[in-house]
């Protein structure tokens, strides 16, 4: 087990429908980060939130997921993003977790934005995914996941609950509302990455990406409508302390979730 976990987050811009361009900005970008375990891209990091580009969805076989080995093993870094994929018919808005020895594990958002139609065009998840890596437990979500409590509730002890978005301007004051109150209720680390810019539609994008403690605290925070990155080092010793002396966890209800 590692008690550190180090994390670099990269709150960037995203070239429209160009997953060539993309890729090729996000080395660049990459090439500062060193001895990190984890490197997280945005949602839709290939695309931009284009949910009706799904000719551009990839196989797992395709350019993307190669080139994201091929950066985990250089970097010997975790690398997590979503990107379009197509499978067996079906497109999924999916996040992928690729570890440096190539090994792949995915989660496909499971809540679809219905104000973009996102439904429309993607078949939403059933399951969440929990990933433990290093001895640290880790839970990935994608974007509008993070307005439905029930399915990130902690009820299996993971250490780190974290969303990879585009989360449009003019709801960051609920992106920050929530990614606290998911720390909070979950007393696990959060993470939160957006994006900055303006995509083909025009929506703009602040960023906010931030860290918060297992208390909901404010650990780091992305300068706003910059590119730039949030590293930090979080603790296993602290989070098992602070449950310890405040075992809130201990009394959460017990559900079973069904489709």
């Amino acid at each position: 087990m590692k008690e550190t976990l180090d994390i670099c987050m990269l709150q960037c811009d995203l070239h429209w429908e160009s997953p060539i361009n993309n890729r090729a900005q996000i080395e660049l970008y990459l090439e500062e980060v060193i001895d990190v375990d984890v490197i997280l891209l945005p949602e839709l990091f290939t695309t931009g939130f284009s949910v009706d580009s799904t000719h551009l969805a990839e196989s797992m076989d395709g350019d993307t997921v190669a080139w994201m080995k091929s950066i985990s093993e250089k970097k010997n870094s975790v690398l997590c993003g979503s990107i379009m994929v197509k499978e067996n018919g079906h497109t999924y808005n999916r996040l992928l977790w690729v570890e440096p020895d190539g090994q792949i594990r995915h989660y496909d958002k499971r809540h679809l934005f219905s104000l973009s139609s996102e439904g429309t065009y993607f078949t939403a998840g059933t399951s969440r995914l929990i990933v433990e890596y290093k001895g640290w437990k880790i839970c990935p979500m994608i974007c509008y996941d993070l307005r439905f409590p029930v399915f990130s509730r902690n009820d299996v002890g993971y250490d780190l609950l974290l969303f990879v978005a585009n989360w449009p301007e003019k709801r960051i004051s609920a992106w920050d509302a929530l990614l606290k109150a998911r720390a909070i209720e979950n007393q696990a680390y959060v993470l939160g990455l957006n994006r900055v810019g303006a995509d083909g539609n025009k929506l703009k994008y602040s960023g906010h990406s931030q860290a918060l403690d297992v208390d909901g605290g404010l650990i780091s925070i992305a300068p706003e409508n910059e590119i730039g990155f949030v590293a930090l080092t979080l603790s296993k010793s602290h989070l098992t302390e602070t449950r310890k002396h405040f075992p809130f966890l201990e009394d959460r209800d017990n559900y079973s979730l069904t489709n």
